[in-house]
């Protein structure tokens, strides 16, 4: 297969989409590429089904993150040509960075194609010059993950009629203070939680174990949840705030189907809207 050339362009929605969360490595957030995990069902071993991806991430030139050192380093990059032997990526911006690259014996490519992850591996990098521009080489991997799960689709919730969340928390004289705010988004896997007192003290790995969350036109769920990252935000008082976003822990089936069904109604009804119909 011939050499397949783009040009060069960063994606702006990239580093939000694929930024660690808040108090993990970055090594902790990379999925191992390993055939007996839970995402092996998830992984492309096929020359073809490879290609075609490696052909889209080039073609549209999408930002690829080379994470190498256990985490410790990254090198923003995308893929400029492939073939059935090598990868052909562009070099970072950093020259320090790229000289690390060139030392590591294995290099995570991270990145998102059409909201999908995708991960693969490579066995390290040597230097090459394309067009007259320095490059990485890689060899081709021998599998690639394409992270396409339902359950990782998020919802951005209406802002004019977004699910409440109740969240009872523990006092010192035994009684329980309960909190309610917005859902800002919803997905299979967790929620993110705004207007949270920017005082409250929550960190990473914090339990929320007594919470009910009230979909608009489905019904009310009890769920529990963990902190996983938070943002600071301001309310529409002014006030200091917090968005959490947090992971579902032990989601029942039952309830997982409530959640699928309002994320698909609320679609539903964008749509309806767009085209005129609601």
């Amino acid at each position: 297969m011939p050499m397949s050339e783009s040009k060069t362009e960063t994606d702006p929605d990239f580093p939000h989409a694929s930024a660690p969360e808040v108090g993990l490595p970055l090594a902790a957030t990379l999925p191992q590429l390993a055939s007996d995990d839970e995402f092996s069902k998830y992984l492309l071993h096929s020359h073809g089904e490879m290609v075609a991806v490696f052909r889209s991430l080039a073609e549209q030139v999408v930002q690829v993150t080379l994470v190498f050192n256990e985490g410790r380093d990254m090198v923003l990059s995308s893929l400029i040509s492939y073939n059935a032997d090598s990868l052909i990526f562009e070099t970072g911006a950093n020259a320090e960075l790229n000289r690390r690259a060139l030392q590591a014996n294995k290099l995570f490519a991270v990145s998102f194609l059409d909201k999908v992850k995708i991960q693969f591996i490579v066995n390290g990098v040597t230097s090459v010059e394309l067009n007259g521009r320095s490059a990485f080489r890689a060899p081709r991997p021998e599998s690639l993950l394409r992270l396409q799960r339902r359950e990782n689709y998020r919802l951005s919730t209406p802002l004019a009629r977004p699910p409440k969340c109740k969240i009872s928390f523990p006092t010192a004289d035994g009684k329980a203070f309960q909190l309610e705010v917005d859902v800002a988004d919803i997905s299979g896997g967790g929620v993110c939680l705004a207007g949270l007192p920017a005082s409250l003290p929550l960190a990473v790995g914090t339990e929320l174990s007594t919470c009910s969350i009230d979909l608009p036109d489905v019904g009310m769920v009890a769920v529990k949840l963990q902190a996983r990252n938070f943002r600071a935000a301001l309310g529409r008082a002014g006030a200091n705030t917090q968005r959490v976003g947090c992971q579902f822990i032990g989601l029942p089936g039952a309830t997982a189907t409530l959640i699928h069904r309002y994320i698909m109604k609320v679609e539903r009804d964008r749509k309806a809207r767009e085209l005129g119909l609601g």
